[in-house]
């Protein structure tokens, strides 16, 4: 025991377990994997429209929570990770809603409400998540699903566009269930914003894409033990062999690793605790480790079934894979980690 080291309550309040269990009853029920696959499948304008349509339905009043705790958004994204729920609520609330309040915007309440919803565009085409003057913005999520681009620029600044305006081309990526777009940055007046403002909207974003990927991992976890424990193979079910049970265990332990470094990410941000630079780049490498590593076990120990398209595995691996890279991969986050311990 560490007598110096302070104590870290994870439990949850009251009104947080309310929360969480409201969120998860209302993904168990409204969002079924067969909307998750038209999300998937349909690469006509009809699976936006059902990612705009559930949104609309039964996520437009939970975008406040963008405005709230942090805390509060993460169990709330986790769940929604959990079931890989179409639509643009995590960068919407997380990323482009902080977004507009730092620069004033006066549609900010619009997308707290959810009557707008909006995206964020700042890569550019090497995946450097970061402010900068580049013509073309690459890796844009739910571009056909929102109503608003927010364009963060060099100095800060953002720029806030209709997103019907904007001319943009789909990227083929692992995960069409959270398409991504390339688009040219269009020519308009810009708002300055203050630094720290644009550094903490990045955190808030990064918090609430890695509480979708501990939720990735969770139903990974979870798909994987039941699969194992009622799979026979030689008259005995498949966990019971110890050459699986080690990677079990072990794809188990990065799940509870990666499942506290968001939650003490995500506190830290809340209290602007001195630790909440090295906590976010924690959160962010663990997450996209742990749903990566439930990936891999989870494929094996499904054996054949695990590779057929029929099984929902393959959709989380590819969320897994794919949210592991939007800002910022695990290896990336651990060398921004090292840079600041160094320093």
């Amino acid at each position: 025991m560490c007598w110096g080291c302070p104590v870290v309550d994870f439990a949850l309040s009251d009104e947080q377990q309310l929360l969480r269990d409201t969120a998860r009853a209302l993904f168990t029920k409204e969002c079924p994997p067969s909307l998750v696959r038209d999300a998937f499948y349909d690469v006509t304008d009809a699976g936006p429209a059902a990612a705009r349509a559930f949104h609309d339905t039964r996520l437009r009043e939970w975008a406040a929570l963008g405005d709230g705790p942090l805390v509060d958004l993460a169990l709330f994204l986790e769940e929604s990770g959990a079931v890989l729920a179409p639509g643009p609520l995590w960068v919407s609330a997380a990323w482009a809603l902080p977004l507009l309040r730092a620069a004033g915007h006066t549609e900010a309440d619009a997308v707290a409400d959810g009557s707008l919803t909006a995206t964020v565009a700042v890569a550019d085409a090497t995946g450097r998540w970061e402010p900068g003057d580049h013509d073309e913005c690459w890796f844009v999520p739910h571009l056909g699903e929102v109503d608003r681009v927010v364009f963060l620029r060099s100095g800060p600044s953002v720029l806030v566009v209709d997103a019907a305006e904007v001319v943009g081309s789909p990227i083929e990526a692992l995960d069409r269930t959270r398409p991504l777009a390339r688009v040219a940055v269009p020519a308009g007046s810009t708002s300055p914003v203050d630094p720290a403002a644009v550094a903490d909207a990045t955190d808030r974003a990064t918090v609430g894409l890695a509480a979708e990927l501990v939720g990735v991992g969770r139903w990974l976890q979870e798909a994987t033990l039941a699969y194992v424990a009622e799979r026979v193979q030689f008259d005995k079910p498949v966990g019971s062999f110890q050459g699986l049970q080690w990677k079990l265990v072990d794809a188990s332990l990065h799940q509870e690793r990666a499942s506290a470094a968001v939650a003490y990410a995500a506190m830290c941000v809340d209290a602007d605790d001195v630790d909440r630079a090295s906590a976010v780049h924690v959160a962010k490498a663990a997450a996209g480790g742990s749903a990566r590593h439930w990936a891999r076990t989870g494929l094996q120990a499904h054996g054949g079934i695990g590779y057929t398209w029929e099984h929902d595995l393959h959709l989380r691996l590819r969320r897994a894979y794919g949210g592991d890279h939007l800002l910022g991969d695990a290896d990336w986050h651990r060398d921004r980690l090292a840079a600041l311990l160094l320093d």
